[in-house]
């Protein structure tokens, strides 16, 4: 255990014949309490600033390993914000293409069906042209025919005489 300025102060020293005088080893033991005293109060002040700068140390270990673990967390969520994004944009492309292609297969769908119904008109049209230019082929020869000059030359008369023999 180290010397205290007061066992210093009170240690006593045997006398002998031919000793040291006693006030040159006071005064020089004086002297000594008081560096020990200044040394010991430097000490504890230094050992106050080393708590505190220890302590100092400590809270800025404690923030270095929060921004650290801050900075690892953001770095963690910055790569799962990246891979979802990554992820819901491929979906949507993949949706898009989906949807495309749907498109595209239900305009093709259509465009053939109006193609085929297009084909089909032409068909009824000619058909119905053929129809329609054979009823006037046929009207135009009931027309040229000589019973409409025959009806003309007969009289009223002879008509109804004809009707009545046919009854």
């Amino acid at each position: 255990m180290p010397l205290t300025p007061l066992d210093i102060h009170n240690k006593e020293f045997t006398k002998s014949f031919r000793g040291y005088d006693e006030d040159e080893v006071n005064e020089f033991l004086d002297q000594v309490i008081k560096d020990y005293e200044m040394v010991i109060r430097d000490k504890k002040d230094m050992q106050e600033q080393l708590n505190q700068l220890n302590e100092k140390l400590g809270h800025f270990t404690n923030i270095e390993e929060t921004l650290n673990k801050s900075i690892l967390v953001a770095q963690e969520t910055a790569e799962e914000v990246k891979s979802s994004a990554t992820k819901e944009s491929k979906l949507i492309i993949k949706e898009a293409e989906k949807n495309a292609d749907r498109i595209i297969n239900e305009a093709l769908s259509k465009s053939r069906r109006i193609s085929i119904e297009v084909e089909e008109l032409k068909k009824q049209a000619k058909v119905f042209r053929t129809r329609l230019k054979m009823l006037v082929e046929a009207q135009l020869e009931m027309i040229e025919t000589d019973d409409w000059e025959d009806l003309f030359d007969t009289e009223m008369g002879e008509e109804l005489e004809l009707i009545e023999n046919e009854s």
